[in-house]
């Protein structure tokens, strides 16, 4: 096999930089595919060369094979790499590459049709002797036979899309009036994510933990493991937190779940990165879920214990070459986490969150890794994932990683958009995950209803409040060369007070400001005054000295009247109403229902007139690849239906309108 000179990267975000800066440090050159929604994107601009696919979605770009084949042919690209999700795990994309003389860099077409396929999974499994979970995985996909199945096989079951994977198209059921609609869901999710709505059933392991196995195999008849990691940290069965290795790992147990892992790559004749999935019970028995025939997001923790690039393994391996190491050569050596800072408002039952980001920024420090798809001015779009950034840590000791994460995390921007850093931060500082005891189910027991983030402290908003006066005045000194009296209070010589009204969230509030010299101030809020001295000030964070107490604030500024702040543990955007224009002010919402994110309508269930009950279900919403259900606020009559069956809506917009009913 020819050595490859050209790289065609058919995916997007961080794992197409991350795949560019391999291929670049190896001397290779790079070609970017892009959707319309992706033009001004990060892999777009690492690149050498970007090629359009036009289109938003992934059905129209980014899984478009042929668009992407042809992006090969016309910019001399000898290799695909598929990096993960979209066409990574498609049998006829591979087989496509083949045909055409493109270098597939991954496995075989075959692994990918049999190890990307639960069922047929499952059964190959089966025959190789690898530990399984009870369930079904028949061809029958009647909803007749599905809950027939999954009543004789005993409640609590799991439902999972037979392709694909990352969570989408899966449900766990326990109450049998709900499989029904249960099943429904997931074949749409599956559907929609993956093209093929087929199920299969199996037995609801509680109290698992996840846990993984990196394989590799090259066209020589090497197979080796990698050791494993812990991904049981999940939300919606996705994952939020990885590390490397297991925390409750043994020798033993290493030793056996590496060999059944190898031996799930070699029944099926593997080539290349793989991942095959266990669930690890509390006895010490584990079971397999499934091989992912891709590189896993997660991939870095291990870089991080092994010290190999496995992006490099991966193409060396395709065009030939033996494995760089053998079994007896793989050592892992300290410890690694990984975070997955997404764009999601945990305080809204995570729902995703998408637009413009005005600041990112995650401070450099030894053992620090940062894997993202964005920078500063670019937005997160609503029509793919919802992950920004993976932030990894690596530490002679798993505390030592995990102090310098949180170090990470405590220092890590976010502007534009809501995300989950503060739930992540809250998460490492769990004493259950601190002592290496975490479950797939810790997240779903102890956060049912989502996160809401510690409320910032009157210290902090009197911070904040100071900061918003000093950058109003600046502003206005850059703006004018001549100031009134009102704004160039703060730097006059005697002491000025001035009141102004304030909201954060839902409370509201007054505060008085004095203005004692151009750095000290007095701020009175709620009853309580604190002295806020400014030490230094960037264009992103500030330090004041607050009750005697150095404290530091990461901020933006989207306008005169909002300012967010960022502290350890918590995020507020505060808001001056005196600044704000009247006309701005919002309606009340009322009866009306909106759109909860940027995403598709796919289902509606009601119609113009009809009368519902508060908490009905009214639509299905889909964003970044997942489905939420819409119900109502209210009950009422609909008096006005806005929203169409897949119509793409803004955050925000009225889907309908329900007239509340008398007494209500």
């Amino acid at each position: 096999m020819k050595a490859i000179q050209t790289v065609l990267v058919a995916n997007r975000g961080e794992i197409a930089v991350r795949v560019m800066r391999t291929a670049k440090a190896m001397g290779l050159k790079t070609v970017a595919v892009y959707s319309d929604a992706d033009a001004d994107a990060l892999h777009v601009r690492t690149a050498d060369l970007a090629v359009p696919l036009g289109g938003n979605t992934a059905a129209e770009s980014y899984l478009v094979g042929e668009a992407i084949l042809e992006a090969a042919r016309t910019t001399g690209a000898d290799a695909i790499h598929p990096g993960y999700g979209f066409l990574s795990e498609n049998t006829g994309f591979a087989t496509a590459c083949a045909e055409a003389g493109v270098i597939f860099i991954g496995p075989p077409a075959r692994a990918v049709e049999v190890m990307g396929d639960k069922a047929l999974a499952k059964r190959a499994m089966l025959e190789a002797k690898v530990p399984c979970i009870p369930g079904y995985q028949g061809e029958d996909q009647s909803d007749e036979t599905l809950c027939r199945e999954a009543e004789a096989m005993g409640m609590p079951v799991m439902i999972k899309a037979a392709a694909g994977g990352g969570g989408r198209g899966m449900r766990r059921v326990a109450d049998p009036e709900q499989l029904m609609q249960s099943i429904a869901l997931a074949r749409s999710e599956a559907e929609g994510a993956f093209g093929n709505g087929d199920l299969i059933l199996e037995r609801a392991i509680e109290g698992a933990r996840h846990v993984e196995v990196q394989v590799f195999a090259d066209t020589h008849g090497n197979v080796i493991h990698l050791g494993e990691r812990d991904c049981s940290l999940q939300r919606r069965h996705q994952k939020v937190v990885e590390e490397s290795p297991c925390p409750i790992m043994t020798p033993a147990l290493r030793e056996a779940m590496g060999t059944a892992a190898v031996e799930a790559a070699r029944a099926v004749n593997y080539v290349g990165a793989g991942t095959v999935e266990f669930l690890l019970d509390a006895s010490g028995e584990f079971y397999f879920l499934e091989m992912n025939t891709r590189l896993q997001v997660e991939h870095p923790v291990t870089e991080c214990v092994t010290g190999f690039d496995l992006v490099q393994w991966q193409i060396r391996v395709a065009q030939g070459e033996p494995l760089p190491a053998a079994q007896e050569d793989i050592d892992l050596f300290g410890h690694a986490i990984e975070v997955r800072l997404c764009a999601e408002d945990p305080a809204a039952a995570f729902l995703p969150s998408a637009g413009p980001v005005s600041l990112f920024s995650v401070p450099a420090g030894e053992g620090v890794r940062v894997d993202s798809g964005i920078e500063s001015g670019d937005a997160i779009s609503p029509f793919y994932d919802s992950m920004v950034a993976k932030i990894i840590a690596w530490g002679e000791t798993r505390e030592t990683a995990r102090l310098k994460l949180r170090s990470a995390l405590q220092g890590t921007a976010l502007a534009g958009v809501t995300h989950n850093r503060s739930f992540l931060l809250e998460l490492l500082d769990q004493p259950n995950f601190i002592e290496g005891g975490a479950t797939t189910d810790y997240i779903d027991q102890h956060y049912p209803e989502g996160f809401a983030p510690a409320q910032p402290t009157t210290g902090t908003l009197a911070a904040g409040i100071v900061l918003q006066q000093i950058l109003a005045a600046e502003q206005h000194f850059a703006s004018a060369l001549s100031v009134n009296e009102e704004l160039r209070g703060w730097v006059s010589t005697g002491p000025v007070t001035r009141r102004h009204h304030f909201e954060v969230g839902d409370a509201t509030f007054t505060a008085d400001i004095t203005s004692n010299s151009a750095e000290q101030f007095t701020v009175t809020l709620m009853e309580v005054s604190h002295s806020v001295t400014l030490q230094t000030l960037t264009a992103d964070n500030v330090t004041f000295l607050l009750d005697g107490q150095r404290v530091v604030l990461g901020y933006h500024q989207s306008d005169a009247a909002a300012l967010m702040l960022a502290t350890d543990q918590s995020e507020v955007t505060l808001i001056n109403t005196d600044l704000i224009p009247p006309e701005s002010a919002e309606d009340a919402q009322g009866g009306k229902v909106q759109a909860p994110m940027h995403g598709q309508l796919v289902t509606l269930l009601v119609e113009a007139d009809q009368s519902v009950e508060k908490d009905q279900r009214l639509a299905v919403f889909e964003a970044m690849k997942m489905q939420h259900e819409i119900l109502a606020p209210v009950a009422g009559v609909v008096q006005q239906l806005n929203g169409q069956v897949g119509q793409q809506m803004a955050a925000g917009d009225v889907i309908m309108v329900i007239e509340e009913a008398e007494g209500e």
